[in-house]
């Protein structure tokens, strides 16, 4: 056989060249990754099928275990397998998968759980998608099939599909099952959306972040079996349910704030309104004076969940977390401590001004008995209006200084939505 000038041969030289090759991130086409935390009993079952499906399918790839402290010989398994191991200190299923992901070689990752409740040997129509250029390829358990008694029934009719149902409100997802455990993405978009969360809701994030990102999603049907384990799942249903719901009302200020504060605001400025000239009826209640304090308790806190909006809403978008609207832009280009202050003083003196005219014809009146109902009507009202303007004033410094740290930020690189010509079909058709 001959031999390179240097002694060596060219072919063994050919080959480790592949080999290396292979080992770079950008030479693999697939990462099949498992999050794991003592499965023993399952894992090695889950890396046959992995490893059988990329050999059927011919695909340059590789399984990952991201391994979360596992003391049970989980790790021995994988390697005896042939699974390649990440070790990741910090605890939770988010966590383990971040870690995962940032430790992947392939192109595109496919990730689910290693309790043998997905198919791991049939990930065919996943990496079909992401070949065609989907960003999240997502599983829909309940389009293709829910074994018996793989999910509990509190999961299977009320749990997935209220906070599935919330996320497609929230943010006019196309995606009907958030929390499959089994799904495909490119690995540069993923880690471009900077995911933090380390529980259970770093499912729900994903696919938040991805839609509001306007990255490219799809479905397809997914097949969830019992899983393998003698063990209770890792889940729990109402803490993680709980965290899931707080994640979707967190990344939706609107809906957290904006549509509640301002039904809330205009639902006590008509009841005050009506009260005012003096008592109102409504059928055989007698609404009066008391009610009057109600209505601006109303408007007081309504008005300050807008604002809270505006505020959150301001941070989001300079932190990236979300993506700043042409509105939102035009609203923040528009808005300054001044302005606050000129609307805010303006509230504040008019309530002053209204306090001071009930104490001058209480004086008129020689400090004597006043009607009690008027006396109230106007306490209320002034009370309103100075409460109103001092937030305003403070909401609008808060403004200024945010928006002063925004304007020397240089680090954080918001998320832009997709243009109209870059969505993928489903995109378009769910913000249509």
């Amino acid at each position: 056989m001959q031999k390179s000038p240097d002694g060596s041969n060219p072919v063994h030289n050919a080959l480790l060249d592949v080999e290396r090759g292979l080992s770079e991130p950008s030479a693999l086409e697939l990462t099949i990754l498992m999050p794991c935390l003592n499965e023993a009993e399952t894992l090695g079952v889950c890396i046959d099928h992995a490893l059988a499906f990329l050999a059927r399918a011919h695909v340059a790839g590789e399984v990952l275990i991201a391994d979360n402290g596992s003391t049970d010989g989980s790790r021995d398994i994988a390697r005896a397998k042939g699974a390649r191991i990440a070790p990741i200190a910090a605890r939770g299923y988010g966590a383990a998968l971040i870690g995962g992901i940032e430790a992947a070689r392939g192109r595109y990752v496919i990730m689910g759980d290693s309790d043998q409740s997905y198919d791991f040997s049939a990930l065919d129509d996943f990496l079909a998608k992401l070949r065609d250029g989907y960003d999240l390829v997502m599983g829909n358990r309940f389009a293709g099939g829910i074994a018996r008694r793989a999910m509990p029934p509190l999961h299977r009719y009320l749990g997935n599909p209220v906070l599935s149902f919330i996320g497609r409100l929230f943010f006019r997802s196309a995606i009907g099952d958030f929390h499959c455990g089994l799904r495909g993405f490119s690995r540069e978009a993923i880690k471009r959306l900077r995911l933090t969360s380390p529980g259970m809701e770093f499912a729900s994030e994903m696919v938040v972040k991805a839609t509001v990102a306007g990255l490219w999603l799809a479905e397809v049907p997914t097949t969830l079996s019992p899983d393998g384990r003698s063990r209770p799942p890792h889940l729990r249903s109402w803490r993680d349910g709980w965290r899931h719901l707080k994640l979707l009302f967190t990344f939706a200020p609107r809906w957290l704030f904006l549509y509640p504060g301002a039904l809330l605001a205009a639902t006590g400025a008509l009841l005050a309104l009506a009260l005012l000239p003096g008592p109102l009826r409504v059928g055989g209640i007698a609404l009066d004076s008391a009610t009057l304090i109600f209505a601006v308790a109303a408007v007081l806190v309504g008005s300050q969940m807008v604002m809270f909006h505006a505020l959150a809403t301001l941070h989001a978008t300079a932190e990236g977390l979300l993506p700043e609207s042409a509105r939102f832009a035009r609203l923040r280009s528009h808005l300054n401590v001044d302005r606050f202050c000129v609307v805010g003083g303006g509230l504040f003196a008019a309530g002053l001004l209204l306090a001071l005219t009930a104490v001058i014809f209480w004086a008129m009146a020689g400090f004597g008995q006043l009607d009690r109902a008027a006396a109230v009507r106007f306490a209320a009202i002034s009370t309103l209006a100075m409460a109103l303007g001092v937030e305003i004033i403070t909401s609008g410094f808060l403004w200024g200084l945010m928006q002063t740290r925004r304007s020397g930020a240089s680090t954080a690189a918001p998320l832009e939505p997709a243009t109209e010509a870059e969505r993928s079909p489903s995109q378009s058709a769910a913000a249509a």
